[in-house]
């Protein structure tokens, strides 16, 4: 990576087959890559939509194990944070307490353990794979160190310009998002990119790859963008990592280069 004497912000996007419904399997698949991009220094860490149940799980799992969160799995995570000293993005289906209706949730995990903040998917589909959620009603943004406040997008999001708007109207530094969006006829045509023209805000997306039940997503590619452009598509056809080095001074890469781990 590139050898700078200003703040950087190292980051990894843990870009990751998960397998659909293959809830140990995917648990052991986050937990191995947040350890290893902790060793190879990234301190924010950030993982693709449904990361621990795969895209199309409710066909073949159903819904039953979603329980409020943190549950007993992402309060282990939680703790594993806190012992690594990193802030985790992680894509996690979760129940609200109350209404009992179920989202598709981004946490914001800080390097203290706590949850920093969340976001539950606004434009999730009411039909096929993503009818079992229920869709959030706004995008609320949090402080996050070492940014100011930081805003979630979930995937579709980046659809619907008034949402990173809003984000950026609370005082957002950046914009994360996890995504399951896969390439072809519906795939991203430019959405990332407009949410950083939009806003003056980089985006950070972490993507996923290889096939589900219903869609192929190897090729599928985790972003970096910035006004109104792409700096880095990044891609692999199986489970891997990708670590990127973001300048704090400068607000932008410190290396357009990424290095990539296969996991």
């Amino acid at each position: 990576m590139g050898l700078t004497t200003e703040p950087i912000l190292p980051i990894a996007l843990l870009h990751l087959a998960p397998i659909p419904g293959a809830l140990a399997r995917n648990r052991q698949l986050i937990t191995s890559a947040i350890c290893r991009a902790a060793r190879l220094g990234a301190t924010w860490i950030i993982t693709p939509e449904l990361a621990v149940s795969g895209y199309t799980f409710a066909d073949t799992l159903g819904t039953e194990w979603i329980e409020p969160q943190p549950d007993h799995w992402m309060s282990r995570v939680c703790r594993l944070a806190a012992r690594l000293r990193v802030t985790l993005f992680l894509s996690h289906p979760e129940k609200d307490p109350r209404s009992r209706h179920l989202y598709n949730t981004i946490f914001a995990i800080g390097p203290d353990g706590r949850i920093a903040g969340r976001h539950r998917k606004i434009n999730a589909l009411r039909v096929g794979s993503e009818a079992w959620s229920t869709p959030g009603t706004e995008a609320t943004a949090f402080r996050l160190a070492p940014f100011g406040n930081v805003g979630l997008l979930i995937c579709a999001d980046a659809y619907s310009p008034g949402i990173a708007k809003s984000l950026k109207a609370q005082q957002a530094q950046v914009l994360v998002s996890s995504a399951a969006w896969a390439p072809g006829l519906h795939g991203p045509n430019g959405e990332w990119e407009r949410c950083t023209k939009d806003t003056g805000l980089p985006l950070f997306v972490c993507n996923r790859t290889g096939q589900d039940r219903t869609l192929d997503f190897r090729k599928a590619e985790s972003v970096v963008a910035q006004g109104g452009k792409r700096l880095l598509s990044l891609s692999c056809e199986q489970s891997a990592l990708f670590l990127i080095d973001w300048n704090l001074t400068t607000g932008t890469l410190a290396d357009r280069n990424a290095r990539r781990i296969l996991l």
